[in-house]
């Protein structure tokens, strides 16, 4: 869901309560962001060296965004081409404001489900995805859990790509077997990662 605090506006930034789509075929699009405490969109700047992280594999992607929030990431990867992505937040709020952002960008290949993530995730999966985005609040101290369930729950298609965001003072989670670290960067105090399954 997205719960730190909320990023001072910069030059190029979304304005605050906004959310600007970096590319694709929504480019520059503006969409309403949930008036939820400390609720706001991955910032551009991590978007945009995220997705040319994934470029090669972005097309036809079937995506999971875990804790979706604004669901900036879900959304970028459908104007870049997705095939489709689930959305799951817990918020009713944010996820309603996420149907009425889709709805907008008549956005036909997403679903939103309100729900919390790591019920969700218990729940199992009947279709395995392609990508999942992990950003859950900084405070959780779950990454690891998740890790193990999107493994153990049937959530990943074989090669599957995890971007993964924490803090930047936090430890980073250990993986399940298999599971490689191919990047890493930090941007203020944010440290986001792509990770690939086998």
């Amino acid at each position: 869901m997205r719960r730190k605090t909320k990023q001072k506006s910069k030059s190029g930034e979304s304005p605050p309560g906004r959310l600007r789509i970096v590319a694709g075929k929504w480019r520059g699009r503006a969409l309403r962001v949930a008036d939820v405490t400390g609720l706001r969109p991955t910032s551009e700047r991590v978007r945009e060296t995220l997705f040319n992280w994934l470029a090669p594999v972005i097309e036809g992607a079937r995506c999971l965004d875990l804790y979706a929030g604004t669901g900036a990431l879900g959304i970028e990867a459908l104007s870049r081409g997705a095939a489709s992505v689930e959305f799951v937040e817990n918020s009713r709020l944010a996820a309603d404001t996420l149907r009425q952002s889709l709805q907008a960008l008549g956005a036909t290949d997403a679903s939103v489900h309100h729900a919390d993530a790591i019920a969700f995730l218990r729940s199992g999966c009947a279709a395995p995805f392609n990508m999942v985005f992990l950003d859950p609040p900084f405070d959780t101290g779950r990454y690891e859990e998740l890790c193990r369930l999107l493994e153990d729950k049937g959530w990943l298609a074989k090669g599957a790509k995890i971007y993964l965001e924490q803090g930047s003072e936090q430890q980073f989670p250990d993986l399940p077997d298999g599971w490689e670290l191919l990047k890493k960067k930090i941007a203020g105090n944010v440290r986001y990662s792509l990770i690939s399954t086998t």
